[in-house]
């Protein structure tokens, strides 16, 4: 949304997403249905519609190399080649590169590619008294990871977990083994133009499904971040300390020669030893990204340009010292089970006159104010931004009052601290 303010919008996507259709409407551009994560259609889009510039910021295209051919066909692109996204949809690559760069961000950890592996692994854990997390090296849209505790009963089911990967042979048939860290969590959505690198505030993600961070892990179902770009459990070092692994860990993409721009999606725990990756992705966190863009105050399409031509500097992006929070709305079932669809009305203007802005993921209009949920992913974010966190709490709550209506269901605890 930030880039209509000052361009023509053309969107390729998988369904009719509400909010780029009438971003593309109102500003006189267009949009197309297709496979998203195939090169050639998303390329031959964009030639037929003479694109000035480009953005890529979705985990498939990425990794399906979306913008390798978008910068082949010679079409100016915002986000990193596949091999500069590695960092993300390889996660023991990503493991590798910070044993490199920095070990002691690292929990400990054992890449597993058969069973033998992963059996001592865990009991190697184990008998440290150490419960275990076992992520898929792959993509999972933020549901794969499984952790001992809230979601494996112990670390005998983080075998039988494991062990499923490996034999079915998805992912690589590879899993991480890694110690389970408690320690608070934040992320980092770092600007780059593959040189520079631009820091916004520090966002705080809530993954699990139901309020008090119980049931499966989710894509995210809300976050928020606070006017001083700290939280209240980070601390400017600590902060501080994370941006320079992140800064590190661009560096070490471009000696290798991998191209990446765009966004650095840096998530960490805030441990009392110093801050640990949790993991890197390759564009903007979703719901976390939307924080950043309810703060920012500049032109995007010159970020773009700039992240394009590698001009990036802080003067262009300003962003506001308020803090912001994000919450989704979602179908009953949604990290449960396979999810029906689910009509509901919402009222875009109402939430508009309240100062929070709607944006549509997983759902399509039926008629205005009339949509249905498509998918099993997440339908419709609420994001909302002023000087003090609660305020701001308060505005996207009752926008979410006011506006909708239907069976969607949220977290009512989103920036509650």
């Amino acid at each position: 949304m930030r880039m209509a303010q000052s361009s023509s919008v053309f969107a390729f996507m998988g369904h009719a997403n509400p909010t780029l259709v009438q971003v593309a409407s109102e500003t006189g551009g267009g949009y197309a249905i297709g496979d998203a994560c195939d090169p050639r259609q998303v390329s031959q889009y964009a030639s037929s519609n003479d694109i000035d510039i480009a953005m890529v910021s979705s985990d498939n295209p990425l990794e399906a190399g979306v913008v390798d051919a978008l910068i082949a066909a010679g079409v100016p692109t915002v986000g990193p080649t596949r091999d500069g996204a590695e960092v993300e949809w390889n996660k023991a690559y990503s493991r590798q590169m910070v044993a490199r760069i920095e070990p002691s961000a690292n929990p400990r950890y054992v890449l597993a590619t058969s069973l033998e592996m992963l059996e001592s692994a865990i009991s190697g854990m184990a008998g440290d008294g150490l419960d275990v997390v076992i992520k898929p090296v792959g993509l999972t849209g933020g549901k794969g990871v499984k952790v001992v505790g809230p979601h494996l009963a112990d670390n005998a089911a983080a075998y039988d977990y494991g062990a499923s990967i490996i034999d079915s042979g998805r992912h690589g048939g590879a899993v991480l083994v890694e110690e389970r860290v408690d320690a608070p969590e934040f992320t980092i959505q770092a600007m780059t133009d593959g040189r520079r690198v631009v820091f916004p505030p520090a966002t705080y993600d809530y993954p699990y499904r139901f309020e008090g961070d119980r049931g499966p892990g989710t894509g995210g179902m809300g976050s928020y971040s606070q006017a001083d770009g700290l939280l209240p459990f980070l601390d400017k070092s600590t902060y501080e300390h994370a941006c320079q692994i992140v800064q590190d860990a661009l560096e070490c993409l471009a000696r290798e020669g991998r191209r990446f721009n765009g966004c650095m999606n840096a998530g960490f725990f805030a441990t009392e030893e110093g801050p640990k990756v949790i993991e890197f992705n390759s564009r903007f966190g979703d719901p976390e990204g939307l924080n950043i863009m309810t703060l920012f105050e500049g032109d995007w399409i010159d970020v773009m340009g700039a992240m394009s031509h590698q001009s990036l500097n802080d003067s262009l992006v300003p962003m506001a010292r308020e803090s912001s929070i994000v919450v989704y709305l979602v179908s009953p079932e949604y990290a449960l089970e396979p999810a029906g669809q689910h009509r509901f009305v919402l009222d875009v203007d109402k939430a508009s006159a309240a100062g929070v802005q709607v944006c549509f993921s997983a759902a399509v209009e039926e008629g205005p104010g009339h949509f249905v949920t498509v998918g099993t992913s997440r339908a419709v974010a609420f994001a909302g931004r002023a000087p003090r966190l609660e305020a701001a709490r308060t505005r996207v709550y009752n926008a979410i009052d006011l506006a909708v209506a239907g069976p969607l269901e949220k977290r009512s605890d989103i920036g509650k601290v």
